[in-house]
């Protein structure tokens, strides 16, 4: 019994770890749990659940993207640039960051699947070469987008914010591409047993280079959205973003050791993270503990995931010796 409610709760450990959070803020402060703060705590956590969501699909497949702070940064950068220079507008603008995500998710992809180095350090590089490249381009100073922009990021549908409906949007695409596609099934299928995968005729290396891509366009996505809210962009944006996003990631299912993880639960563990942090302002922590906080909060999505591939393994064992016995 003990058992199974312990599977039970490793399960469910995200909405758990949700729900204390909530009552915890909601006692130590009463307005945190109104719901226009509710709703800004969705808003302010599309542009990490966005680009958690696809930093989900290499995970599963065992893979790591470091660079994907620097993609949201140099993403719409470059877009900021095609609607100053070339006035393609925003539309033209959100164009140009998906093509930018896809462009530079094919170059980690390239040194990733073509060449076999290693994503870690691939994505390291990257992480240091893209953030450089706009450096570069920008001189290091601050880039400032038209008002256009911030209406664009401001605006609502059905009363409902762009932001918002761009994190649905991403959730219900990767949920229906992971859960009813064949290529979201060689996905999981790639995680659980490279080797196997390869045997069964998965052309895991044109799978893998399809998760890099998905991985680097949300993350330009994300980078887009953000700035539509701000407005203008420093060469500090994006920086560290990546422990956000993999947090959000772990936090909501997804495995370090890939085979593991939704769509749905990314979209968890992004707003759980964003309303930790609301919660750590509402509450008055000192500025300076914030980080700490934020940390443990990332160190329980690491143990989690540990946790939760010791079971597996736990299980894998007992199911061997079950047919052994028999």
């Amino acid at each position: 019994m003990n058992t199974d409610l312990s599977r039970l709760a490793l399960r469910n450990a995200t909405i758990l770890i949700f729900t204390a959070v909530l009552v915890l803020f909601g006692l130590v402060a009463p307005g945190f749990l109104s719901p226009e703060n509710l709703f800004n705590i969705v808003k302010q956590s599309s542009f990490i659940g966005i680009a958690a969501i696809g930093i989900t699909f290499v995970l599963l497949t065992r893979g790591i993207d470091l660079s994907v702070g620097s993609v949201m940064y140099l993403g719409p950068l470059i877009a900021g640039f095609a609607m100053r220079d070339y006035g393609v507008g925003v539309a033209g603008g959100f164009a140009v960051a998906i093509l930018a995500g896809l462009a530079m998710g094919a170059i980690n992809a390239f040194f990733i699947v073509r060449l076999g180095i290693a994503p870690f350090i691939v994505t390291l590089a990257t992480l240091f070469f893209f953030r450089g490249a706009g450096t570069w381009m920008t001189s290091s100073r601050q880039f400032d987008f038209d008002r256009e922009m911030l209406d664009f990021g401001l605006s609502s549908v059905a009363g409902i914010p762009v932001p918002i409906l761009l994190f649905a949007l991403a959730l219900v695409i990767a949920h229906l591409t992971l859960t009813r596609t064949t290529f979201g099934k060689q996905v999981y299928a790639i995680g659980a047993d490279p080797e196997a995968a390869k045997k069964a005729g998965i052309r895991t290396g044109t799978i893998e280079t399809g998760v890099f891509l998905i991985s680097a366009t949300t993350a330009s996505v994300a980078g887009f959205v953000l700035i539509s809210q701000i407005g203008r962009l420093d060469v500090a944006f994006g920086e560290g973003r990546e422990f956000d996003v993999i947090a959000a990631a772990v936090l909501g299912g997804a495995s370090l050791f890939g085979g593991v993880g939704t769509a749905w639960g990314t979209a968890v563990g992004a707003t759980l993270i964003q309303t930790v942090k609301t919660g750590l302002i509402f509450s008055g922590i000192n500025l300076y503990l914030q980080p700490i906080a934020l940390g443990l909060v990332i160190f329980v999505a690491v143990l989690l995931d540990s946790l939760r591939a010791w079971r597996l393994q736990v299980s894998q064992r007992r199911a061997i010796r079950a047919e052994v016995a028999d």
